[in-house]
């Protein structure tokens, strides 16, 4: 239906069209027709299709504004929501961020250039202006008429903010305690000095935290002196805990953060991100191979004990994997921080410990029993090669434990991203660390039989 409506280039009949359409809906279409996209943002009211561009992928962003007439992006660029806008500007490259600062009102512009100004992953980069403020002597009838003047422009009207002459945050209260009371009221009379506020360079991951643990739907910025900058919303903080999460994903695989969608990054780009870690993880390997050349002699006397090495390494590596992901998780959500390392190291000794015994006796019994049916696999000396296996896999189990839950930590120490330490990083480390455990317990177990 829209195909059809689009091609008649009835600019009022397709104006009419998408305006009775959802936002969410009209985002949708531009996916199903990339061929469109810009046509469809230009036919919108303006308001209408800042609501659509701020939601969109910022590959289709970048499309529309390359395809827009030098005036329709700055009608669209002037709409945009002061922290929406500084997310997308910030994503270009500095001579384009120029040209496009340019088309800006000059309200607009020093906004912007304000935000930008921020460091990146700040809150700063967040906030927005657009927020409604009243005074302590105000009555709730005259906050009620600057709601109806500047509410339409405000990023959102459920927490509205007490100043003073100076500027500085007193206090923010929900619009409901405006509506429960006479209007009469003074806004000093409704008070509690309880507010909680945040800094332009604070981390964006800390008020994901501030949000969860206050219940608000949006928070206020002030400078050092206590001056009200702007406020940071809900929805700003969610989108950007979305982004984290993906990142860290990303980077628990092996591979560095993708800053576009994956069927749309270009291949070398692609290539490029995954193949660092592939050439780090390559020759943590090789260290690998080192190692167990050192037991060469030893694996030709005893051929038995190689094909338990991907059994025992595995073992180590999945552990560590485990206990990487449980770590950074917890440290994600604020669960545990670096002061609890010894708490963390001691639930993780018992925890390995616990794992590597189950492993070792499942590792003792499967070889008891399959001797039961093939007596010539391991010999006679079948229970030593079980207890080398048993108790390596113990060792291997404990340590990889220890290393997947310390490494996120002293990353976040050293100033890293500890997602960086998981799954490749902590199994190639285990991997090397598995074998000398493995040899030197078969060195010891079958010394004067087998060795």
């Amino acid at each position: 239906m829209f195909e059809a409506i689009i091609q008649t280039e009835d600019k009022l009949q397709i104006r009419d069209f998408l305006n009775d359409q959802n936002i969410s809906d009209v985002a949708a279409l531009i996916d199903e027709f990339p061929e469109y996209e810009s046509s469809i943002i230009a036919s919108m009211s303006v308001n209408r299709a800042a609501s659509v561009f701020k939601i969109l992928e910022l590959s289709i962003q970048k499309r529309i504004i390359k395809a827009l007439p030098p005036n329709t992006v700055a009608s669209l660029l002037n709409e945009l929501p002061a922290d929406d806008r500084t997310d997308f500007l910030e994503e270009l490259p500095s001579n384009a961020v120029r040209e496009l600062i340019k088309l800006l009102d000059p309200e607009e512009r020093k906004v912007t250039l304000s935000l930008l100004g921020y460091p990146e992953n700040s809150i700063g980069r967040l906030m927005t202006p657009d927020y409604v403020y009243v005074y302590p002597h105000n009555t709730i009838e005259e906050v009620f008429s600057t709601i109806r003047k500047f509410g339409k422009d405000s990023e959102t009207i459920n927490v509205i903010y007490v100043i003073n002459n100076k500027g500085e945050l007193l206090d923010d209260i929900r619009i409901r305690d405006f509506i429960l009371n006479p209007p009469d009221i003074k806004v000093s009379e409704l008070m509690d000095d309880r507010v909680v506020a945040l800094h332009p360079e604070d981390d964006q991951e800390t008020a994901s935290e501030v949000f969860k643990m206050n219940n608000r739907v949006a928070l206020p910025v002030v400078s050092k002196s206590n001056k009200l900058l702007g406020i940071v919303t809900i929805d700003d903080v969610l989108w950007v805990a979305g982004e984290e999460f993906s990142e860290d994903m990303q980077k628990m695989g092996g591979t560095a953060a993708l800053e576009e969608p994956y069927i749309e990054m270009p291949l070398f780009r692609l290539f490029k991100k995954r193949i660092v870690w592939l050439i780090i993880l390559f020759f943590g390997e090789l260290i690998t191979i080192a190692a167990m050349q050192q037991f060469q002699n030893e694996i030709a006397k005893v051929v038995i004990l190689a094909t338990f090495i991907p059994l025992i390494i595995s073992s180590g590596g999945n552990s560590g994997s485990q206990a990487s992901t449980l770590i950074i998780q917890a440290m994600a959500l604020g669960e545990v921080t670096l002061t609890d390392w010894w708490r963390i190291m001691r639930r993780e000794i018992l925890s390995g410990l616990m794992l590597g015994i189950t492993l070792c006796l499942i590792g003792i019994s499967v070889i008891s029993i399959w001797h039961l049916f093939t007596p010539d696999t391991f010999g006679e000396h079948y229970l030593r090669i079980a207890f080398t296996v048993g108790f390596s896999l113990i060792g291997i189990v404990l340590w990889g434990s220890l290393m997947g839950s310390m490494l996120p930590l002293i990353l976040k120490r050293l100033g890293a991203d500890p997602a960086a330490s998981s799954t490749p990083f902590v199994a190639t480390l285990v991997d090397v660390t598995g074998l000398l455990i493995y040899f030197s317990l078969a060195f010891l177990f079958l010394k004067g039989t087998l060795l």
